[in-house]
């Protein structure tokens, strides 16, 4: 087997929901979320619980540890989404994040954190939610894609990132962060970072037509180049349709690249071949579940812990 990198998790933590429907609280500021096209709300919740029972199954048959949690509250639509309220870091470092949305601060669930206490190595837990009251935000590794192997934070500027919570993290966890700014064709800011790229071991996947800023561009771009990476520009089409929204993986013999179907299909045979390199491409479909404006990285919060 290939050696393992840093940046690819061998085990993930999913929450499949029994009540999905996309967030009414978040749909203001994520230009990604959509409706229902005429589904009812049992047959949306269904959907989903569906498509996340086949994720999980379709990665474990790849000998990925899945440690999956049902949750059956109707008060948490986007827990299918579990990487925006904590992280894992190696060292045994946990994060518990400050959540923009009142009902997606409900997410947060302790029996995960228990879970993680018994099975891996964890030092410590620092909890930023106090930060809430106060208005700091601070969502993840949804608002930052993180860069484990050159200890980067990359955040795009929105209300879901606050500088000052982001300083605090990468202060603590030992990052350093790049902000930017990055809007979409009709100038709304992107909500999240991670729908705009993928850092992968050997490439990255990024949306290099929504930064605003053409030198922040170009720095972020020979940042990745020095690090030996293949930089692989999406469009915008591309970007819309969650390409950036994906995650590497380590499998049983390889390192995977989970995406969904609907982001696979509008990748380029060129671009397919570049990740093809050393990654198996991994697709999963989940159409009801992109609605809530989330996809696939969204759905997966990567254990990056030792196990006892």
């Amino acid at each position: 087997m290939e050696k393992r990198s840093v940046q690819a998790p061998a085990a993930v933590i999913m929450i499949r929901p029994h009540n999905f429907s996309p967030n009414w609280q978040t749909a203001k500021d994520n230009s990604f979320q959509k409706s229902g096209d005429g589904l009812s709300e049992q047959e949306i919740a269904k959907s989903a619980y569906a498509e996340a029972t086949k994720v999980a199954e379709t990665l474990e048959k790849k000998g990925i540890n899945v440690h999956i949690f049902e949750d059956e509250s109707k008060e948490t639509p986007d827990s299918v989404f579990p990487n925006n309220w904590f992280s894992t870091h190696s060292g045994g470092h946990v994060a518990i994040y400050p959540m923009f949305a009142e009902n997606r601060r409900r997410e947060r669930r302790y029996d995960v954190i228990e879970m993680l206490k018994e099975n891996y190595r964890v030092q410590d837990i620092i909890d930023y939610s106090g930060l809430e009251p106060d208005g700091l935000f601070l969502e993840g590794t949804g608002a930052m894609v993180l860069d484990h192997i050159d200890r980067v934070a990359y955040v795009t500027k929105s209300n879901r990132a606050d500088p000052v919570a982001l300083e605090r993290f990468c202060t603590h966890f030992n990052y350093e962060p790049m902000a930017f700014d990055a809007c979409d064709e009709s100038g709304t800011p992107v909500y999240h970072t991670n729908v705009l790229m993928c850092i992968a071991t050997d490439f990255v996947m990024i949306g290099l037509d929504l930064f605003d800023d053409a030198k922040r561009r170009e720095e972020i771009v020979a940042r990745f180049e020095s690090s030996g990476r293949k930089v692989i520009a999406l469009s915008n089409d591309q970007i819309a349709n969650f390409a950036g929204n994906a995650i590497e993986l380590q499998s049983r013999d390889r390192r995977v690249l989970a995406i969904s179907a609907r982001a696979h299909n509008v990748l380029t045979d060129e671009q397919k071949a570049i990740i093809e390199k050393n990654t198996e491409i991994l697709p999963l479909e989940i159409p009801t579940i992109e609605l809530a404006g989330g996809s696939v990285r969204c759905m997966l919060a990567g254990v990056h812990l030792l196990p006892r």
